[in-house]
């Protein structure tokens, strides 16, 4: 019964990191090199992601700055960047690529508001269905006679408080990414 509720806890942990990486991926208002994470360049054809073939700064608060360790790539960059969802065109000056990020509207910041609440509804939903998948774990486990039906109980009551710990954690994650994003 333990290795269930260690690999519930295991799965419902990993969803919320899974939620907490596309949270950081988010645009807000202000610059962040990990919105470049999910982009990635073909470099001799293998793709590969931005930070590992070139240094990614972030000198003010509405700039990043990409500068390539090969020359050669700032173009392949530049591509990669324009074709992403990012919706920021950058500048290259032959050496290096500026991102400028321009202050949200309202309308826009509304729009990623939404965008965060369905991610994290989504997690929710994970979280929920792993909770399922263990339940329906401890009645296999019930009806082949590994457990005692008190067993069984006491796990799922255990399952049930983990998997209301973990959606309270996802609205949190999920509030405290509304205020980021709706902070001007």
């Amino acid at each position: 019964m333990q290795q269930v509720l260690d690999n519930c806890e295991n799965k419902m942990t990993k969803s919320l990191e899974s939620l907490s990486k596309d949270f950081s991926a988010l645009r807000t208002g202000r610059a962040s090199a990990s919105l470049l994470d999910k982009i990635r360049v073909d470099y001799y054809g293998n793709e590969t992601p931005i930070n590992q073939v070139a240094t990614v700064s972030v000198p003010e608060a509405r700039m990043i700055v990409i500068q390539p360790w090969d020359k050669s790539l700032l173009s392949a960059i530049e591509k990669a960047i324009l074709k992403s969802d990012l919706g920021l065109p950058p500048n290259n000056d032959g050496k290096l690529l500026r991102l400028n990020f321009p202050p949200l509207n309202e309308e826009r910041r509304k729009q990623l508001v939404k965008t965060a609440k369905a991610n994290a509804e989504q997690v929710r939903i994970a979280i929920r269905n792993i909770r399922r998948e263990a339940m329906d774990e401890l009645k296999k486990m019930q009806k082949s006679s590994d457990i005692s039906e008190d067993e069984q109980k006491e796990g799922e009551a255990k399952i049930q408080k983990m998997t209301d710990s973990y959606i309270v954690m996802v609205g949190s994650l999920a509030d405290e990414k509304e205020k980021e994003i709706m902070e001007i």
